[in-house]
């Protein structure tokens, strides 16, 4: 079969033209169309005002062609994936496909976007040859940024073309793929409107409000900040309209008539207040006089009220189980109104999911990763039943009748669905969990562990809290480069975690400069310094995993690999200036020395390459994705992006084998980086006092500016020179010592602790 390198995505709705953006990101060429090119390029401009943002970069709409089914319905002839993503009516998609039928190329690839319109329907009466070219790819909004991708073959799918999609969505799009029987609403949708559809009836009671079920339904469960209401209102109270009717009336009896939508919603969506497009729906954000305030929805009045804080013991005694199997059981369990709560919902759920996933799905492990990839849940159904036991759920939900798999399992007297936790979905994924689980660990501390891969390579795994730099983790760094050298062919530096590292531990940091205790910060920067160099330097390569958050330290670190392999939602940037510091760590010479790489000519000027580094650094730009890391300078032509995350450590493990093949030697020290000295110090000390005239910047942020453009501009030399990276190692350390010293750099970290945001003081 020949490769997928064009796309034709038809209809520009909102999903249409996000779908063709994850095209585009994944490097395909698209061809955008709706019923005319002008509607097509409206569509596509709406989708890149969205936030977050569609595409990777704004260069990559550049992929992205617009057109009309009116002119260019014969260009389908050409491209080798038609995906239809056109409104969700049956008489509609039925008679674009035979549209479709009359021009596509002979072994083009035919799918629909539908959310639950039965596949077989649509292409009924098609040609042969269309139907077993055609089946649904199910993306799940938005489509950059949720993995899961539900694949749902017909009868007449051709094995060979499901394989064929299910591993290009898995590679190039990052997709978690799932393949789902051809059942209404497939399989995540299905479960997941069943548990909201159950926690919606529980507010005809009033014994909890809509702010105390959020707070148990987040991430006191493992599920996604904005829990239940504030979900249903980003999606769209409509969109809920829309897939409960399609559930209630496609499905039989009482199963039907479970997806019934319950009166407040129906009354909501008949008044326009279906979420957030409208401004309001179970929340409302209304202007007030220090900015804007969130209002909560009384479902007895129908009317908005001030936000009331939840107060749930459970849930606050509950917080002190950091794993989330033990805690879910804990609350599950509990005698009191959490647990009722629970006992109502969850478990209908659990019973629901357990009925019907014969019917919808090849596996429990595909309902699991379904619910996992689609909804941002840490625990699918089955690993719950499984982390509060099989009998305890049926004893806790009223010793109801157990659904024939269960009663199989009750039968064969376990306990669980599962031995052990849900399996990897590939060989490739989570290669860290399978390795530690078949080699277990080299060496651990509180911060990082040390974690043999296999086919001699190591791997330094970070598990602190928000993977926060501190001396365990540079310990491990250390002993990891020690070990690699002596044992193994190569490092990989990575984790499976949301976040690679949220930076150094800044109230370890805070502690000791309100001490006074400087030489124990001097101390901490050069051990920093000396394990990033010790990375840059080993004797084997060390190949860096940036995911997720990547900043300040953390990113530094990953400044100072031999390579880097990037998941692409990599979120890197040296964030320092927002604390009222500069990196400290190598971050300030590195990004320096990438930037005047190359300049041999005494006379060049670096102040155009020397400024770039300024402003990112002083303005703790962070990268938007990998590719924009790319852009920013984070990322090297040389380094690259892993479009699955599962897949991140896998790619790195076959980089440092491929680097170890090519006969990998450490690099020489540098001793001669280009610094401008006043020639360039002058001008970025102008730059930052027109800023601070203007009013752009405050006092405390000129100071850091100025220290900064001493450390880029290689201190106040006479002219133009080259200094070594020793030298420009220690102004960055005699730059955040003496920045450390200021109150309000103390009071910045203060209160980005506590709040977790910048202070501008």
């Amino acid at each position: 079969m020949s490769l997928i390198r064009t796309v034709a995505v038809l209809g520009a709705g909102t999903m249409g033209a996000q779908i063709a953006a994850h095209f585009a990101n994944a490097g395909v060429q698209v061809l955008l169309l709706d019923l005319t090119a002008d509607i097509a390029r409206d569509g596509l401009k709406r989708a890149r005002a969205l936030k977050p943002d569609p595409l990777f970069t704004p260069d990559t709409a550049s992929l992205i062609t617009t057109g009309g089914f009116d002119r260019d319905f014969d260009r389908l002839g050409s491209v080798d994936w038609i995906l239809e993503a056109v409104v969700e009516r049956l008489d509609v998609k039925r008679a674009l496909l035979e549209r479709i039928d009359g021009v596509r190329r002979g072994d083009s690839i035919v799918t629909s976007n539908t959310s639950g319109i039965q596949l077989s329907l649509i292409a009924d009466g098609r040609s042969a040859g269309l139907r077993r070219h055609w089946l649904g790819t199910h993306f799940f909004n938005p489509p950059r940024y949720l993995a899961l991708l539900e694949v749902i073959p017909t009868a007449d799918s051709d094995p060979a073309v499901v394989a064929r999609v299910s591993e290009f969505a898995d590679r190039r799009l990052g997709k978690g793929v799932v393949v789902a029987k051809d059942t209404p609403n497939f399989i995540a949708n299905r479960i997941g409107l069943y548990g909201v559809i159950s926690i919606l009836r529980t507010l005809d009671g009033g014994g909890l409000t809509i702010e105390e079920i959020d707070a148990i339904t987040g991430p006191a469960l493992g599920r996604p900040k904005s829990a239940t209401f504030r979900t249903m209102d980003i999606a769209g109270l409509d969109v809920l309209g829309h897939v409960a009717r399609n559930l209630s009336t496609q499905l039989p009896g009482a199963e039907g008539q479970a997806f019934a939508l319950p009166p407040i919603v129906t009354t909501l969506i008949d008044e326009g207040r279906v979420g957030e497009k409208a401004g309001q729906g179970f929340y409302k954000r209304e202007k007030a006089s220090h900015g804007s305030e969130i209002l909560t929805l009384d479902p007895q009045t129908m009317t908005y009220r001030a936000r009331k804080p939840p107060r749930l013991a459970a849930l606050d005694a509950a917080r002190a189980i950091e794993d989330i199997a033990a805690r879910t059981r804990t609350l599950f369990l509990g005698q009191d109104n959490v647990g009722a709560f629970l006992r109502t919902t969850l478990g209908s759920l659990l019973m629901y999911a357990a009925r019907v996933a014969p019917d919808i799905a090849y596996s429990i492990d595909d309902v699991d990763r379904a619910m996992r990839w689609g909804f941002g849940w840490d625990m699918g159904p089955f690993e719950i039943w499984d982390a509060i036991g099989i009998r305890q759920v049926l004893a806790a939900c009223g010793d109801v009748e157990p659904p024939p798999i269960v009663a199989e399992l009750l039968r064969a007297g376990r306990n669980r669905f599962r031995d052990g936790a849900l399996p990897a979905s590939g060989p490739d994924r989570q290669l860290l969990n399978g390795a530690k689980k078949s080699r277990g660990v080299v060496r651990t501390n509180p911060g990082a562990s040390l974690v043999d891969l296999g086919d001699g390579v190591l791997a330094v795994e970070f598990h602190s809290k928000m993977n926060t730099v501190g001396g365990d983790t540079l310990e491990m760094l250390h002993a990891g480069v020690t070990e690699a050298s002596s044992n193994f062919a190569a490092l990989v530096v990575g984790n499976d975690a949301p976040n690679f590292s949220a930076g150094a531990n800044l109230m370890l940091l805070l502690l000791e400069a309100q001490e006074g205790n400087w030489d124990d910060i001097d101390l901490m920067v050069r051990t920093f310094q000396g394990t990033t160099r010790a990375l840059q330097y080993a004797d084997v390569p060390v190949i860096v995993c940036p995911a997720g958050m990547t900043l300040g330290g953390g990113c530094e670190i990953a400044l100072h690999g031999d390579r880097i392999q990037a998941a692409a939602e990599s979120y890197i940037g040296l964030v320092e200036a927002g604390v009222g510091l500069i990196p400290a760590g190598g971050g300030a010479k590195e990004m320096l020395a990438r930037a005047v790489e190359g300049l041999t000519d005494p006379r060049a000027d670096l102040l155009p390459k020397v400024q770039k580094v300024f402003e990112t650094i002083g303005f703790a730009r962070v990268s938007t994705s990998g590719a924009d890391a790319r852009r920013l300078g984070f990322l090297r032509p040389v380094d690259a992006i892993t479009m699955n995350r599962e897949r991140l450590l896998a790619d790195a493990k076959a980089v440092a084998l491929n680097r170890v093949r090519e006969g990998y030697r450490p690099p020489l020290t540098r001793t001669a980086i280009p610094v401008g000295g006043d020639a360039v110090l002058a001008p970025l000390k102008l730059g930052v006092h027109l800023a601070w005239r203007a009013g752009r910047i405050s006092d405390h942020d000129a100071l850091v500016g100025r220290a900064l453009a001493g450390v880029l501009a290689g201190g106040s030399l006479p002219h133009q020179t080259t200094v070594s990276e020793q030298y420009l190692l220690d102004l960055e350390r005699e730059a955040f010592l003496t920045l450390c010293g200021e109150r309000k750099t103390l009071e910045r970290i203060q209160h980005t602790l506590k709040t977790g945001k910048p202070l501008r003081n």
